[in-house]
């Protein structure tokens, strides 16, 4: 690795940057970020980055609107400073709910921020497990889309449960495909939660579609854990179903409003989940497990910079290493 490649992080997830840094063999980039007094964000690159190939590790997770802002703020510093190529590394998309019009009068806020990342500067996005895939096209620029199923199989591999006893089991029916990758390594079995929603604000899961779970175990498979209520309820449909262990496994620890009284339902055995957000000691379960994906995105810059494919990293098995167990 030369002096060309630079990788730079954001004040969002500084604990993976510097791991992402050390998978490399290179330490980050300097860089100052502050606050002016009344928030504004500013930034100062410390080193010369003319035409270097840059990478800079932001996730836009809560808070959401301020991290995607020192984004921008970032991208067009280094845009000013005359980088070679700028790669936004993005593990965790933010409002990338909002893909669609699913009523009148909303925005499509995913496709705005698309908007706002080539604008401020980016000439390509490196990120993981977005919400929806359809969300790629709303780029002009490449975008690296990574999945964490490697990272997680690889974890429950270790762990070495029978292949036939375990279920691989979709929360709602959104996210069978995303559950079918899991269920090929791991699993003789799939299962879907019927979740409808009762109320603006509510959900209801009561039927499982699928294989049987009597005495088997149950693998709940998600890409976010935002408020626990889907993971939690689908967790005691399992239970109900007779599911004799249940682990909740989800890519992006949101982790927002009620979401660990929720997680504390003794219905849930283990949670998994990545550090594409960082998890603060408050927000660690004693039955929680946290899983780094630095291999997976150092890996994926690395092959970036040296134009080498990326998409041989869907079939990749990295060592899991554990972030934090408590």
């Amino acid at each position: 690795m030369n002096g060309e490649l630079r990788v730079f992080a954001g004040r969002a997830n500084p604990a993976l940057a510097e791991a992402i840094a050390e998978y490399l063999g290179i330490e980050l980039g300097r860089i100052n970020i502050t606050n002016f007094p009344d928030g504004e964000v500013f930034c100062r690159i410390e080193e010369d980055v003319r035409g270097r190939d840059v990478f800079i590790i932001q996730p836009t997770c809560p808070p959401v609107s301020e991290n995607l802002v020192e984004l921008l703020v970032m991208l067009d510093c280094f845009k000013r400073a005359s980088a070679g190529r700028i790669t936004a590394v993005i593990p965790y998309y933010g409002f990338a709910r909002q893909e669609r019009k699913d009523a009148g009068r909303v925005p499509i806020t995913a496709k705005l921020v698309a908007n706002l990342i080539e604008r401020a500067g980016a000439n390509r996005v490196l990120t993981v497990d977005l919400h929806s895939n359809a969300i790629q096209g709303f780029f002009d620029i490449p975008v690296d889309h990574l999945y964490a199923a490697p990272v997680i199989d690889a974890y429950f591999m270790r762990l070495g449960l029978p292949r036939e006893e375990v279920v691989v089991v979709a929360p709602d029916e959104g996210a069978i495909k995303r559950c079918i990758p899991h269920q090929e390594r791991l699993a003789d079995g799939l299962a879907i939660v019927d979740k409808r929603r009762a109320s603006a604000t509510r959900t209801e899961q009561a039927n499982l579609i699928g294989s049987n779970l009597d005495g088997k175990i149950a693998l709940l498979i998600d890409d976010i854990i935002s408020t626990g209520c889907s993971i939690v309820g689908a967790a005691r449909v399992c239970r109900e179903h007779g599911a004799r262990k249940v682990y909740a496994c989800a890519t992006h620890p949101v982790l927002c409003g009620q979401a660990i009284d929720k997680l504390s339902d003794p219905v849930i055995d283990q949670i998994v989940v990545c550090d594409t957000i960082p998890v603060p000691p408050e927000k660690r379960l004693p039955n929680m497990t946290v899983l780094s994906v630095a291999s997976l995105l150092g890996e994926a810059i690395k092959r970036i910079y040296r134009h080498e494919s990326v998409s041989s990293l869907f079939a990749w098995q990295p060592e899991p290493q554990l972030v934090g167990a408590v």
